[in-house]
């Protein structure tokens, strides 16, 4: 998974949207304590900063040296490099002590995970029973009717050879992800919720960006092809400028999973 982001890091922390206050403030409101978040596949560190302003110490994990590089650096957040199928051993040396951490988030990133591996150090590193985990996914932007009517058959035709098959996942809304916990206090499950939206405003160039920073772009152009093509563009062009409007509000519907780990063991 972290090949597919190398080559375009600093894009990709450039162009990536960050997550809305309201989502923080729901998923700390489940949890306990605020002495310890552990930010997984933490990217570029958008997740991890917005912790930062809520927990004592955020501890942000990621495979890809690049995209660390880029990552947002704070006083009280630890970046750390680890390896794609780390030991306990190895967790509680880079990461932390058992039963030690109070929330464990996963931004756009659970569906590259070996999950029964992954839930195993979940379960080891929170604490029981109220540590929470909270991962969630973004799906496609939404523009308008225009702008929509030309991403579409260029999301689900054009790139779709391009996306792993992880990617089916992010489509389904995390909605059929294996997410062995338990509701939160107030919750009747653990998801998807549906109620927060990523707003960015975005000029078509940054629009362009954003769809350059995919991994299923990097695929492609690894491959000879390139996505956006001129007469893309051009569809593209025609459909933004309709409302000779330069800069848009893009909406990014985010889905949700939130559990607390019980007294799994």
């Amino acid at each position: 998974m972290a090949e597919l982001f190398i080559k375009q890091a600093k894009q990709y922390a450039e162009t990536r949207p960050n997550y809305p206050e309201e989502l923080f403030k729901f998923i700390t409101s489940k949890t306990t304590n605020h002495e310890l978040a552990w930010d997984v596949g933490t990217g570029s560190g958008q997740a991890a900063a917005s912790l930062s302003g809520i927990f004592e110490n955020v501890i942000g994990t990621e495979t890809s040296p690049k995209q660390i590089e880029f990552a947002t650096k704070l006083p009280n957040i630890r970046y750390e490099l680890t390896s794609p199928a780390m030991s306990i051993a190895e967790l509680e040396q880079n990461v932390a002590a058992q039963s030690t951490v109070d929330l464990v988030t996963i931004a756009q990133a659970m569906h590259w995970f070996d999950l029964p591996q992954f839930y195993n150090q979940v379960k080891w590193v929170l604490k029981k029973p109220n540590g929470v985990i909270a991962t969630w996914c973004y799906t496609v932007p939404e523009v308008n009717v225009s702008v929509d009517a030309v991403f579409q058959p260029f999301y689900t035709v054009d790139s779709d050879p391009f996306w792993e098959p992880q990617r089916k996942l992010v489509d389904n809304k995390y909605m059929t992800i294996d997410f062995p916990f338990e509701p939160v206090d107030g919750a009747d499950s653990t998801g998807p919720f549906d109620r927060f939206v990523i707003e960015k405003t975005m000029d078509l160039e940054g629009y362009f960006s954003y769809i350059r920073s995919w991994s299923a772009y990097q695929t492609a152009k690894d491959k000879g092809v390139e996505l956006l093509t001129e007469n893309v563009i051009e569809n593209f062009r025609r459909a933004w400028n309709e409302d000779g409007q330069s800069r848009k509000v893009v909406r990014f519907p985010i889905y949700l999973r939130i559990g607390k780990v019980g007294n799994n063991i």
